[in-house]
């Protein structure tokens, strides 16, 4: 199954690589990276696609864990063909 998750991350060294790390070791495999700083408040807005046989629930539940990530949202997604 494909998921997309959109996620608002703080600015800070190594946040990104330690969102990628939890996904690979929660059994997700990304697909797709996209985002950038929001000039407003400097955070990262960042959407991350990924495949995995497991429930989304299971990493939206993690990456909540994760000091440096401040919002956490699923949204299932077709497969291309």
């Amino acid at each position: 199954m494909r998921y997309r998750l959109d996620l608002v991350l703080k600015p800070v060294e190594g946040a990104l690589v330690r969102v990628i790390g939890m996904t690979e070791r929660r059994g997700f495999a990304p697909h797709s990276i996209a985002g950038g700083s929001d000039g407003a408040d400097g955070r990262w807005r960042l959407q991350l696609v990924v495949d995995g046989g497991r429930p989304a629930e299971t990493l939206k539940r993690q990456l909540q864990k994760v000091y440096d990530c401040e919002s956490v949202e699923v949204t299932p997604v077709e497969a291309a063909p």
